[in-house]
């Protein structure tokens, strides 16, 4: 459900001949917020973890179950992560079915690939790694916030509202230099459905870059998780 939005509402901003074309980042970073309410909506068996860098987070953050009936340990973050990935990218081919006869019209192949995976404004490594580090710290920080006032093991215990304005406001705010991936599965799925499906003149789906979206999402998780234990006490 997230990237199937998701993408979705890159897709119809950026290709060819599509009724939203030219709608602007303001369109799409509402369109990724409401893809998060989306999924949060759904998810809520897990706790709602569509995001490897906020599972990890929690797990960092000392969370001891992901939900009721499901404690943390290196099988269930292995098994939340996996599901995290093939349904990021189960999302990304479906959204590309959606938009296939506008993929066609596309010519230009970084506006196809940018359907489907993040990349730099600038391309400067280091500080796009710094950019998705940042922007991770912050959703993962203040989810963490979010369920000090709940229940901190799951999402859905927040409810789906508050996770979405927040990923507006980080694409708002932080979202130029990168596209704000904050998020390993929603690069990587998709990125991966770029290379294998048969998309007309795709061009390269940009391997070199593909590892900021993941290793910087993650660091920034962790990091909130561990910061947020002495700066986000629980009271009472």
């Amino acid at each position: 459900m997230l990237t199937l939005l998701g993408c979705g509402v890159v897709a119809n901003v950026a290709l060819a001949r599509s009724k939203g074309l030219g709608g602007g980042t303001l369109m799409v970073n509402f369109g990724w917020g409401l893809a998060v309410f989306a999924g949060v909506t759904v998810a809520y068996v897990s706790g709602a973890h569509l995001n490897p860098a906020v599972t990890l987070g929690l797990v960092a953050n000392g969370t001891t179950e992901f939900v009721e009936g499901v404690p943390v340990n290196v099988l269930s973050v292995l098994t939340y992560i996996g599901a995290q990935l093939i349904g990021a990218t189960v999302g990304a081919v479906v959204a590309w079915a959606a938009y296939k006869k506008h993929f066609d019209a596309e010519e230009d192949p970084a506006t196809k690939l940018g359907v489907f995976a993040t990349g730099p404004a600038i391309r400067s490594t280091g500080w796009n790694l710094v950019t998705e580090i940042v922007g991770t710290f912050v959703l993962v920080f203040v989810v963490i916030g979010f369920g000090r006032n709940g229940d901190p093991s799951g999402l859905a215990a927040l409810g789906a509202l508050p996770v979405a304005l927040l990923v507006v406001g980080i694409g708002a705010s932080l979202g130029g230099p990168t596209g704000y991936a904050i998020n390993p599965a929603r690069d990587l799925g998709p990125r991966l459905a770029h290379a294998f499906l048969p998309i007309k003149g795709k061009g390269s789906s940009d391997w070199s870059y593909s590892w900021v979206p993941i290793v910087g999402p993650i660091i920034g998780g962790v990091a909130a998780g561990l910061a947020a234990i002495p700066l986000m006490p629980i009271l009472g």
